[in-house]
Protein backbone atom coordinates (compact mmCIF):
# COMPACT_ATOMS: atom_id res chain seq x y z
CA UNK A 1 0.00 0.00 0.00
CA UNK A 2 2.46 2.48 0.74
CA UNK A 3 4.46 1.70 -2.11
CA UNK A 4 1.49 2.06 -4.20
CA UNK A 5 0.72 5.50 -2.83
CA UNK A 6 4.65 6.65 -3.39
CA UNK A 7 4.32 5.50 -6.89
CA UNK A 8 1.18 7.41 -7.37
CA UNK A 9 1.26 9.30 -10.95
CA UNK A 10 -0.71 12.74 -11.09
CA UNK A 11 -1.12 13.36 -14.49
CA UNK A 12 -3.70 16.64 -13.91
CA UNK A 13 -1.95 19.82 -13.39
CA UNK A 14 -4.85 20.90 -11.00
CA UNK A 15 -4.47 17.94 -9.09
CA UNK A 16 -0.92 18.37 -9.01
CA UNK A 17 -1.10 21.55 -7.66
CA UNK A 18 -3.55 20.32 -4.94
CA UNK A 19 -1.27 17.99 -3.62
CA UNK A 20 1.81 20.04 -3.74
CA UNK A 21 0.39 22.80 -1.92
CA UNK A 22 -1.15 20.36 0.49
CA UNK A 23 1.52 18.77 1.23
CA UNK A 24 3.64 22.39 1.25
CA UNK A 25 1.04 23.26 3.87
CA UNK A 26 1.81 20.27 5.98
CA UNK A 27 5.67 20.90 5.75
CA UNK A 28 4.87 24.22 6.39
CA UNK A 29 3.20 23.54 9.82
CA UNK A 30 6.25 20.87 10.31
CA UNK A 31 8.48 24.06 9.46
CA UNK A 32 6.24 25.95 12.10
CA UNK A 33 6.64 23.13 14.99
CA UNK A 34 10.64 23.41 14.17
CA UNK A 35 10.70 27.25 14.84
CA UNK A 36 8.35 27.51 17.58
CA UNK A 37 11.14 24.82 19.13
CA UNK A 38 13.51 26.38 18.28
CA UNK A 39 12.85 29.94 19.48
CA UNK A 40 11.49 28.26 22.62
CA UNK A 41 14.14 26.54 23.33
CA UNK A 42 16.90 29.39 22.79
CA UNK A 43 15.26 32.52 21.93
CA UNK A 44 15.88 34.92 19.71
CA UNK A 45 19.82 35.55 20.34
CA UNK A 46 23.10 34.20 20.31
CA UNK A 47 22.50 30.52 19.49
CA UNK A 48 19.87 30.76 16.60
CA UNK A 49 22.33 33.83 14.97
CA UNK A 50 24.65 31.03 14.54
CA UNK A 51 22.69 28.61 13.55
CA UNK A 52 21.06 30.46 10.66
CA UNK A 53 24.88 32.09 9.49
CA UNK A 54 25.85 28.40 9.34
CA UNK A 55 23.66 27.61 7.29
CA UNK A 56 24.55 30.37 4.61
CA UNK A 57 27.73 29.19 2.36
CA UNK A 58 26.46 25.19 2.48
CA UNK A 59 23.26 27.04 1.06
CA UNK A 60 24.95 28.57 -1.36
CA UNK A 61 26.91 25.62 -2.56
CA UNK A 62 23.53 23.36 -3.01
CA UNK A 63 21.85 26.49 -5.25
CA UNK A 64 24.84 27.03 -7.57
CA UNK A 65 26.03 23.19 -8.37
CA UNK A 66 22.08 21.47 -8.05
CA UNK A 67 18.82 23.80 -7.76
CA UNK A 68 19.81 25.68 -10.87
CA UNK A 69 20.47 22.39 -12.91
CA UNK A 70 17.33 20.91 -11.76
CA UNK A 71 14.89 23.67 -12.15
CA UNK A 72 16.75 24.81 -15.56
CA UNK A 73 18.32 21.80 -17.44
CA UNK A 74 17.21 18.22 -16.13
CA UNK A 75 13.53 18.14 -16.67
CA UNK A 76 13.58 19.99 -19.96
CA UNK A 77 16.35 17.47 -20.92
CA UNK A 78 15.32 14.38 -19.42
CA UNK A 79 12.00 14.78 -21.23
CA UNK A 80 13.93 15.28 -24.83
CA UNK A 81 15.78 12.34 -24.07
CA UNK A 82 12.61 10.28 -22.80
CA UNK A 83 10.85 10.95 -25.76
CA UNK A 84 13.11 9.32 -27.78
CA UNK A 85 14.57 6.30 -25.86
CA UNK A 86 13.82 5.28 -22.37
CA UNK A 87 17.55 3.67 -21.94
CA UNK A 88 19.08 7.19 -23.23
CA UNK A 89 17.53 8.85 -20.69
CA UNK A 90 18.33 6.58 -17.81
CA UNK A 91 22.17 6.95 -19.09
CA UNK A 92 21.89 10.19 -18.84
CA UNK A 93 20.64 10.43 -15.48
CA UNK A 94 23.71 8.14 -14.32
CA UNK A 95 26.26 9.77 -16.02
CA UNK A 96 24.84 13.09 -14.20
CA UNK A 97 24.59 11.28 -10.97
CA UNK A 98 28.12 10.18 -10.94
CA UNK A 99 29.69 13.89 -12.35
CA UNK A 100 27.59 16.07 -9.86
CA UNK A 101 28.16 13.91 -6.91
CA UNK A 102 32.13 13.84 -7.30
CA UNK A 103 32.20 17.64 -7.95
CA UNK A 104 29.92 17.97 -4.37
CA UNK A 105 32.07 15.88 -2.54
CA UNK A 106 35.32 17.78 -3.86
CA UNK A 107 33.62 21.25 -3.40
CA UNK A 108 32.52 20.35 0.05
CA UNK A 109 35.52 18.96 1.29
CA UNK A 110 37.45 21.95 0.25
CA UNK A 111 34.77 24.35 2.16
CA UNK A 112 34.85 22.25 5.32
CA UNK A 113 38.56 23.18 5.45
CA UNK A 114 39.03 26.64 4.97
CA UNK A 115 35.22 27.61 6.74
CA UNK A 116 36.35 29.74 8.98
CA UNK A 117 37.59 31.83 6.35
CA UNK A 118 34.09 31.95 5.37
CA UNK A 119 32.52 32.69 8.63
CA UNK A 120 34.96 35.57 9.30
CA UNK A 121 33.38 37.28 5.72
CA UNK A 122 29.38 35.86 6.32
CA UNK A 123 29.33 37.02 10.08
CA UNK A 124 31.94 39.89 10.44
CA UNK A 125 30.00 41.18 13.29
CA UNK A 126 29.89 37.80 15.78
CA UNK A 127 32.41 37.57 18.41
CA UNK A 128 35.67 35.30 17.91
CA UNK A 129 33.37 32.38 20.06
CA UNK A 130 30.51 32.94 17.99
CA UNK A 131 32.61 32.52 14.74
CA UNK A 132 34.59 29.12 16.49
CA UNK A 133 31.19 27.81 16.93
CA UNK A 134 29.51 28.86 13.80
CA UNK A 135 32.59 26.94 11.92
CA UNK A 136 31.58 24.17 13.74
CA UNK A 137 27.99 23.98 12.70
CA UNK A 138 28.96 24.72 8.97
CA UNK A 139 31.80 21.91 8.70
CA UNK A 140 28.43 19.18 10.19
CA UNK A 141 25.87 20.99 7.79
CA UNK A 142 28.54 20.88 4.72
CA UNK A 143 27.19 16.94 4.15
CA UNK A 144 23.59 18.54 3.61
CA UNK A 145 24.21 19.67 0.32
CA UNK A 146 25.98 16.31 -0.88
CA UNK A 147 22.58 14.35 0.17
CA UNK A 148 20.34 17.56 -1.13
CA UNK A 149 21.88 17.35 -4.80
CA UNK A 150 21.01 13.29 -5.27
CA UNK A 151 18.15 14.02 -3.82
CA UNK A 152 16.78 16.83 -5.78
CA UNK A 153 18.13 14.99 -9.28
CA UNK A 154 15.72 12.39 -8.27
CA UNK A 155 13.07 14.50 -7.67
CA UNK A 156 13.74 16.61 -11.17
CA UNK A 157 13.20 13.28 -12.80
CA UNK A 158 10.20 11.99 -10.65
CA UNK A 159 8.69 15.41 -11.70
CA UNK A 160 8.68 14.01 -15.28
CA UNK A 161 7.10 11.12 -14.60
CA UNK A 162 4.30 13.14 -12.50
CA UNK A 163 4.96 11.61 -9.28
CA UNK A 164 4.43 14.36 -7.36
CA UNK A 165 3.12 13.02 -4.58
CA UNK A 166 6.52 11.73 -3.66
CA UNK A 167 8.50 14.73 -4.46
CA UNK A 168 6.18 16.88 -2.16
CA UNK A 169 6.58 14.35 0.27
CA UNK A 170 10.60 15.69 0.59
CA UNK A 171 10.47 18.49 2.16
CA UNK A 172 8.05 17.53 4.82
CA UNK A 173 10.74 14.79 5.51
CA UNK A 174 13.20 17.21 5.60
CA UNK A 175 11.29 19.46 7.95
CA UNK A 176 11.15 15.95 10.31
CA UNK A 177 14.85 15.11 10.23
CA UNK A 178 15.24 18.86 11.85
CA UNK A 179 12.82 18.50 14.57
CA UNK A 180 14.03 14.63 15.53
CA UNK A 181 17.62 17.43 16.43
CA UNK A 182 16.23 19.59 18.26
CA UNK A 183 14.59 16.90 20.68
CA UNK A 184 16.69 14.57 20.34
CA UNK A 185 20.53 15.32 18.97
CA UNK A 186 20.47 18.86 21.33
CA UNK A 187 20.21 17.15 25.01
CA UNK A 188 22.91 14.92 23.46
CA UNK A 189 24.88 17.12 21.65
CA UNK A 190 24.41 20.42 22.42
CA UNK A 191 23.90 23.11 19.81
CA UNK A 192 26.13 20.64 17.13
CA UNK A 193 22.63 18.32 17.85
CA UNK A 194 20.85 21.12 14.94
CA UNK A 195 23.45 20.43 12.35
CA UNK A 196 22.91 16.67 12.85
CA UNK A 197 19.17 17.58 12.68
CA UNK A 198 20.37 19.08 9.11
CA UNK A 199 21.95 15.97 8.04
CA UNK A 200 19.22 14.07 8.70
CA UNK A 201 17.02 15.79 7.37
CA UNK A 202 18.63 15.58 4.34
CA UNK A 203 19.28 11.67 4.29
CA UNK A 204 15.32 11.40 4.82
CA UNK A 205 14.72 13.69 2.00
CA UNK A 206 16.46 11.10 -0.21
CA UNK A 207 15.45 8.31 0.97
CA UNK A 208 11.72 8.71 1.17
CA UNK A 209 12.33 8.91 -2.92
CA UNK A 210 14.31 6.12 -3.58
CA UNK A 211 11.78 3.41 -4.16
CA UNK A 212 9.53 5.58 -6.63
CA UNK A 213 13.05 6.25 -8.23
CA UNK A 214 13.84 2.92 -8.85
CA UNK A 215 10.10 1.78 -9.30
CA UNK A 216 10.05 4.43 -12.29
CA UNK A 217 12.63 2.42 -13.82
CA UNK A 218 16.17 3.39 -12.70
CA UNK A 219 18.68 1.16 -13.22
CA UNK A 220 22.57 2.76 -12.20
CA UNK A 221 25.45 2.35 -14.65
CA UNK A 222 29.06 3.21 -14.36
CA UNK A 223 28.89 5.75 -16.03
CA UNK A 224 31.65 8.77 -15.39
CA UNK A 225 31.72 11.11 -18.21
CA UNK A 226 32.09 14.78 -18.70
CA UNK A 227 32.01 14.82 -21.71
CA UNK A 228 28.33 13.20 -22.31
CA UNK A 229 26.03 15.13 -24.26
CA UNK A 230 23.50 15.38 -21.60
CA UNK A 231 25.59 16.32 -19.30
CA UNK A 232 27.30 18.85 -21.39
CA UNK A 233 23.89 20.57 -22.19
CA UNK A 234 23.04 20.53 -18.52
CA UNK A 235 26.19 22.45 -18.14
CA UNK A 236 25.40 24.63 -20.89
CA UNK A 237 21.63 25.21 -19.53
CA UNK A 238 22.47 25.46 -15.46
CA UNK A 239 24.94 27.86 -15.38
CA UNK A 240 23.21 31.16 -16.31
CA UNK A 241 20.51 29.75 -13.64
CA UNK A 242 23.31 28.45 -11.38
CA UNK A 243 25.21 32.45 -11.51
CA UNK A 244 21.32 33.87 -10.98
CA UNK A 245 20.82 31.51 -7.94
CA UNK A 246 24.50 32.03 -6.23
CA UNK A 247 23.93 36.43 -6.90
CA UNK A 248 20.47 35.29 -4.55
CA UNK A 249 22.21 33.35 -2.16
CA UNK A 250 25.14 35.74 -1.83
CA UNK A 251 22.07 38.08 -1.14
CA UNK A 252 21.04 36.61 1.78
CA UNK A 253 25.39 36.11 2.56
CA UNK A 254 25.52 39.76 2.68
CA UNK A 255 22.15 40.80 4.98
CA UNK A 256 23.50 37.81 7.19
CA UNK A 257 26.51 39.63 7.14
CA UNK A 258 24.94 42.66 8.09
CA UNK A 259 22.53 41.99 10.32
CA UNK A 260 25.17 40.15 12.66
CA UNK A 261 26.22 44.38 12.98
CA UNK A 262 23.27 44.77 14.36
CA UNK A 263 21.39 44.02 17.75
CA UNK A 264 21.89 40.45 18.78
CA UNK A 265 19.25 38.16 17.26
CA UNK A 266 18.62 40.14 14.25
CA UNK A 267 20.18 37.21 12.27
CA UNK A 268 17.18 35.05 13.53
CA UNK A 269 14.63 37.08 13.34
CA UNK A 270 15.44 38.22 9.88
CA UNK A 271 16.12 34.68 8.82
CA UNK A 272 12.90 33.53 10.77
CA UNK A 273 10.52 36.33 8.82
CA UNK A 274 12.12 35.40 5.48
CA UNK A 275 11.75 31.63 5.75
CA UNK A 276 8.08 31.96 6.78
CA UNK A 277 7.11 34.07 3.90
CA UNK A 278 8.89 31.33 2.08
CA UNK A 279 6.55 29.30 3.32
CA UNK A 280 3.80 30.41 1.90
CA UNK A 281 5.27 31.35 -1.47
CA UNK A 282 6.01 27.49 -1.73
CA UNK A 283 2.14 26.67 -0.64
CA UNK A 284 1.06 29.03 -3.88
CA UNK A 285 3.83 29.66 -5.95
CA UNK A 286 6.62 27.06 -5.76
CA UNK A 287 3.24 24.50 -6.00
CA UNK A 288 1.59 26.38 -8.89
CA UNK A 289 5.07 27.03 -10.92
CA UNK A 290 6.45 23.59 -10.45
CA UNK A 291 3.04 21.72 -11.28
CA UNK A 292 3.08 24.13 -14.39
CA UNK A 293 6.68 23.45 -15.38
CA UNK A 294 6.54 20.01 -17.27
CA UNK A 295 3.74 20.99 -19.43
CA UNK A 296 5.02 24.68 -19.95
CA UNK A 297 8.34 22.97 -21.22
CA UNK A 298 6.33 20.37 -23.01
CA UNK A 299 4.29 22.79 -25.14
CA UNK A 300 7.63 24.80 -26.01
CA UNK A 301 9.29 21.27 -27.29
CA UNK A 302 5.89 21.06 -29.24
CA UNK A 303 5.95 24.90 -30.59
CA UNK A 304 2.56 24.88 -29.67
CA UNK A 305 2.84 28.53 -29.48
CA UNK A 306 -1.48 28.86 -28.03
CA UNK A 307 -1.25 25.93 -25.44
CA UNK A 308 2.26 28.03 -24.02
CA UNK A 309 0.28 31.02 -23.57
CA UNK A 310 -2.91 29.36 -22.15
CA UNK A 311 -0.96 27.54 -19.44
CA UNK A 312 1.43 30.21 -18.52
CA UNK A 313 -1.88 33.30 -18.05
CA UNK A 314 -4.00 30.95 -16.34
CA UNK A 315 -1.19 30.20 -13.51
CA UNK A 316 -0.12 33.89 -13.39
CA UNK A 317 -3.66 34.84 -12.79
CA UNK A 318 -4.19 32.29 -10.44
CA UNK A 319 -1.00 33.14 -8.45
CA UNK A 320 -2.34 37.17 -8.09
CA UNK A 321 -5.55 35.43 -6.78
CA UNK A 322 -4.33 33.54 -3.98
CA UNK A 323 -1.27 35.54 -3.12
CA UNK A 324 -2.74 39.64 -3.00
CA UNK A 325 -4.96 38.85 -0.27
CA UNK A 326 -2.91 36.56 1.28
CA UNK A 327 -0.35 39.18 1.63
CA UNK A 328 -2.81 41.23 2.49
CA UNK A 329 -3.83 39.44 5.61
CA UNK A 330 -0.50 38.20 6.81
CA UNK A 331 0.51 42.12 7.26
CA UNK A 332 -3.12 42.46 9.68
CA UNK A 333 -2.14 39.44 11.44
CA UNK A 334 1.46 39.72 11.96
CA UNK A 335 1.75 39.99 15.36
CA UNK A 336 -1.05 37.64 15.99
CA UNK A 337 0.70 34.85 14.12
CA UNK A 338 3.62 35.35 15.78
CA UNK A 339 2.78 35.45 19.10
CA UNK A 340 1.18 32.06 18.49
CA UNK A 341 3.85 29.81 16.57
CA UNK A 342 6.83 31.69 18.39
CA UNK A 343 5.75 33.13 21.66
CA UNK A 344 7.38 30.70 24.12
CA UNK A 345 10.18 30.14 26.48
CA UNK A 346 12.85 32.91 25.96
CA UNK A 347 11.31 34.33 23.49
CA UNK A 348 10.33 37.46 24.74
CA UNK A 349 7.96 40.68 23.80
CA UNK A 350 10.74 42.61 22.50
CA UNK A 351 11.78 39.57 20.01
CA UNK A 352 8.36 39.57 19.20
CA UNK A 353 7.11 43.19 18.41
CA UNK A 354 10.63 43.00 16.19
CA UNK A 355 9.70 39.96 14.29
CA UNK A 356 6.24 41.18 13.66
CA UNK A 357 7.13 44.10 12.48
CA UNK A 358 9.79 42.52 9.81
CA UNK A 359 6.68 39.78 9.17
CA UNK A 360 4.75 42.60 8.01
CA UNK A 361 7.34 44.48 5.42
CA UNK A 362 7.90 41.03 4.40
CA UNK A 363 4.25 40.80 3.64
CA UNK A 364 4.36 43.75 1.27
CA UNK A 365 6.70 41.80 -1.40
CA UNK A 366 5.18 38.51 -1.04
CA UNK A 367 3.72 38.59 -4.47
CA UNK A 368 6.49 39.82 -5.78
CA UNK A 369 7.99 36.92 -4.54
CA UNK A 370 6.30 34.36 -5.49
CA UNK A 371 5.65 35.73 -9.34
CA UNK A 372 9.65 34.98 -9.60
CA UNK A 373 9.45 31.35 -9.48
CA UNK A 374 6.84 31.12 -12.14
CA UNK A 375 8.48 34.02 -14.46
CA UNK A 376 11.71 32.38 -14.02
CA UNK A 377 10.39 28.69 -14.76
CA UNK A 378 8.58 30.35 -17.80
CA UNK A 379 11.81 31.64 -19.65
CA UNK A 380 13.62 27.86 -18.42
CA UNK A 381 10.64 26.11 -20.24
CA UNK A 382 12.27 28.41 -23.23
CA UNK A 383 15.24 27.08 -22.64
CA UNK A 384 16.01 30.41 -22.12
CA UNK A 385 18.07 30.66 -18.70
CA UNK A 386 20.32 33.93 -19.42
CA UNK A 387 17.31 36.46 -18.98
CA UNK A 388 16.70 35.86 -15.60
CA UNK A 389 20.05 35.05 -14.58
CA UNK A 390 21.06 38.50 -15.75
CA UNK A 391 18.03 40.35 -13.70
CA UNK A 392 18.96 38.60 -10.48
CA UNK A 393 22.79 39.94 -10.49
CA UNK A 394 21.20 43.43 -10.91
CA UNK A 395 18.61 42.97 -8.31
CA UNK A 396 20.75 41.43 -5.64
CA UNK A 397 23.37 44.31 -6.21
CA UNK A 398 20.20 46.33 -5.79
CA UNK A 399 19.65 44.91 -2.63
CA UNK A 400 22.70 45.00 -0.93
CA UNK A 401 22.94 49.04 -1.44
CA UNK A 402 19.48 49.47 -0.51
CA UNK A 403 19.87 47.49 2.82
CA UNK A 404 23.32 49.20 3.41
CA UNK A 405 21.30 52.02 2.96
CA UNK A 406 18.32 51.99 4.89
CA UNK A 407 20.09 50.39 7.63
CA UNK A 408 22.26 53.63 7.96
CA UNK A 409 19.14 55.58 7.90
CA UNK A 410 17.42 54.03 10.92
CA UNK A 411 20.61 54.44 12.83
CA UNK A 412 20.19 58.27 12.42
CA UNK A 413 17.36 58.18 14.44
CA UNK A 414 15.46 60.98 12.68
CA UNK A 415 12.85 61.02 10.85
CA UNK A 416 12.46 58.08 8.97
CA UNK A 417 13.08 55.89 11.78
CA UNK A 418 10.52 58.06 13.62
CA UNK A 419 8.24 56.93 10.77
CA UNK A 420 9.06 53.51 10.92
CA UNK A 421 8.73 53.29 14.58
CA UNK A 422 5.32 54.47 14.51
CA UNK A 423 4.06 52.83 11.81
CA UNK A 424 5.40 49.34 12.83
CA UNK A 425 4.68 50.35 16.54
CA UNK A 426 7.84 49.78 17.46
CA UNK A 427 8.07 52.44 20.35
CA UNK A 428 11.07 51.91 22.49
CA UNK A 429 13.31 49.98 21.04
CA UNK A 430 15.91 52.02 19.25
CA UNK A 431 18.17 49.11 17.03
CA UNK A 432 15.78 48.29 14.60
CA UNK A 433 18.09 48.70 12.08
CA UNK A 434 16.61 44.91 10.78
CA UNK A 435 13.44 46.30 9.53
CA UNK A 436 15.62 48.00 6.82
CA UNK A 437 16.82 45.03 5.55
CA UNK A 438 13.44 43.40 5.58
CA UNK A 439 12.35 46.65 3.60
CA UNK A 440 15.37 46.80 0.89
CA UNK A 441 14.19 42.49 0.43
CA UNK A 442 10.71 43.28 -0.09
CA UNK A 443 11.52 46.39 -2.58
CA UNK A 444 13.98 44.02 -4.62
CA UNK A 445 11.27 41.59 -4.97
CA UNK A 446 8.43 43.63 -6.51
CA UNK A 447 11.06 45.40 -8.36
CA UNK A 448 12.55 41.53 -9.96
CA UNK A 449 9.45 40.44 -10.41
CA UNK A 450 8.65 43.36 -12.70
CA UNK A 451 11.47 43.47 -14.87
CA UNK A 452 10.74 39.62 -15.44
CA UNK A 453 7.49 40.21 -16.50
CA UNK A 454 8.11 43.05 -18.52
CA UNK A 455 10.75 41.14 -20.75
CA UNK A 456 9.02 37.81 -20.69
CA UNK A 457 6.33 40.06 -22.80
CA UNK A 458 8.62 41.65 -24.98
CA UNK A 459 10.40 38.80 -25.83
CA UNK A 460 7.66 35.86 -26.22
CA UNK A 461 4.35 37.99 -26.40
CA UNK A 462 2.46 35.49 -24.31
CA UNK A 463 -0.38 37.10 -22.24
CA UNK A 464 -3.37 39.62 -23.39
CA UNK A 465 -1.89 43.21 -21.44
CA UNK A 466 -5.95 43.68 -21.36
CA UNK A 467 -7.59 40.83 -20.17
CA UNK A 468 -4.68 40.66 -17.29
CA UNK A 469 -5.39 44.14 -16.37
CA UNK A 470 -8.82 43.78 -15.84
CA UNK A 471 -8.12 40.69 -13.76
CA UNK A 472 -5.62 41.91 -11.70
CA UNK A 473 -7.83 44.66 -11.32
CA UNK A 474 -10.80 43.15 -10.00
CA UNK A 475 -8.56 41.30 -7.04
CA UNK A 476 -6.98 44.51 -5.80
CA UNK A 477 -10.60 46.05 -5.49
CA UNK A 478 -11.47 42.77 -3.26
CA UNK A 479 -8.24 42.61 -2.00
CA UNK A 480 -8.71 46.36 -0.24
CA UNK A 481 -12.50 45.96 0.66
CA UNK A 482 -11.79 42.46 2.40
CA UNK A 483 -8.39 44.57 3.97
CA UNK A 484 -10.68 47.17 5.41
CA UNK A 485 -13.62 44.49 7.09
CA UNK A 486 -10.81 42.10 8.05
CA UNK A 487 -9.31 45.21 10.03
CA UNK A 488 -11.84 46.20 11.62
CA UNK A 489 -13.22 42.88 13.00
CA UNK A 490 -9.99 42.32 14.87
CA UNK A 491 -10.01 45.88 16.31
CA UNK A 492 -13.63 45.31 17.02
CA UNK A 493 -12.63 42.31 18.84
CA UNK A 494 -10.52 43.85 21.15
CA UNK A 495 -12.34 46.85 21.74
CA UNK A 496 -15.35 45.33 23.12
CA UNK A 497 -13.02 42.60 25.27
CA UNK A 498 -14.43 40.10 22.99
CA UNK A 499 -11.52 38.12 23.18
CA UNK A 500 -8.37 37.80 25.79
CA UNK A 501 -4.97 39.05 24.40
CA UNK A 502 -3.25 37.92 27.54
CA UNK A 503 -4.40 34.54 26.74
CA UNK A 504 -3.23 32.12 23.54
CA UNK A 505 -6.54 31.56 22.93
CA UNK A 506 -7.74 34.55 22.81
CA UNK A 507 -5.16 35.52 20.24
CA UNK A 508 -5.83 32.32 18.59
CA UNK A 509 -9.57 33.26 18.17
CA UNK A 510 -9.08 37.09 17.10
CA UNK A 511 -6.69 35.50 14.23
CA UNK A 512 -9.31 32.52 12.96
CA UNK A 513 -12.16 35.30 12.91
CA UNK A 514 -10.23 38.08 11.34
CA UNK A 515 -9.23 36.08 8.75
CA UNK A 516 -12.46 34.05 8.05
CA UNK A 517 -14.14 37.31 7.42
CA UNK A 518 -11.09 38.72 5.44
CA UNK A 519 -11.30 35.32 3.30
CA UNK A 520 -14.84 35.42 2.82
CA UNK A 521 -15.31 39.06 1.88
CA UNK A 522 -12.51 38.55 -0.91
CA UNK A 523 -14.72 35.96 -2.33
CA UNK A 524 -18.27 37.79 -2.42
CA UNK A 525 -16.45 41.07 -3.81
CA UNK A 526 -15.03 38.69 -6.60
CA UNK A 527 -18.22 37.21 -7.46
CA UNK A 528 -20.18 40.60 -7.44
CA UNK A 529 -17.56 41.79 -9.64
CA UNK A 530 -18.28 38.56 -12.15
CA UNK A 531 -14.51 37.30 -11.87
CA UNK A 532 -14.12 35.12 -14.22
CA UNK A 533 -10.69 33.90 -12.40
CA UNK A 534 -12.97 33.12 -9.19
CA UNK A 535 -14.82 30.79 -11.65
CA UNK A 536 -11.36 29.22 -12.80
CA UNK A 537 -10.24 28.45 -8.90
CA UNK A 538 -13.38 26.77 -8.63
CA UNK A 539 -12.87 24.50 -11.29
CA UNK A 540 -8.89 23.97 -10.29
CA UNK A 541 -9.95 22.25 -7.02
CA UNK A 542 -13.71 20.51 -8.24
CA UNK A 543 -12.66 19.82 -11.74
CA UNK A 544 -9.13 17.94 -11.38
Amino acid sequence: MIQKILNTQTKSVSLSTIILAAFYVASGLLGLLRDRLLFGKFGAGNELDVYYAAFTIPDLIALILVFGAISAAIIPIFSGYLVKSKDHAWEYTSALLNVFLTCLIIVCGVLIIFAPLFVKFTAPGFSQEKQETTVMLMRIMFLSPIILGLSNIVSGILQVFHRFLVTALAPLMYNLGIIIGIVFFVPLFGIKGLAFGVVLGGLLHLIIQIPAFLHSGFKYKRIFNFGHEGVLKTLKLMIPRSLGLGAGQINTIATTAIASTLLAGSVAVFNWTNNFSNMIISVIGVSLSTAMFPSLSLAYLKENKREFEKKFTSTFLQMLFFMVPVGMLLFILRAQLVRIILGTGRFNWTDTRLTAACLGIFAIGLCGQGLIFLLSKTFYAAHNTKIPAIISVLTVAFNILMSLFLVWLLSLHGLFFNIVQVLLRLEGIDNIGVIGLALAFSVTGITEALLLLILLYKKYRIFNIKYVGIVFGKIIIATIISGILAFAVRQYLVYFNIVQLQKTFGVFLQLVLTGIVGLCSYIIVLYFLKSEELKNIKQLFFRP
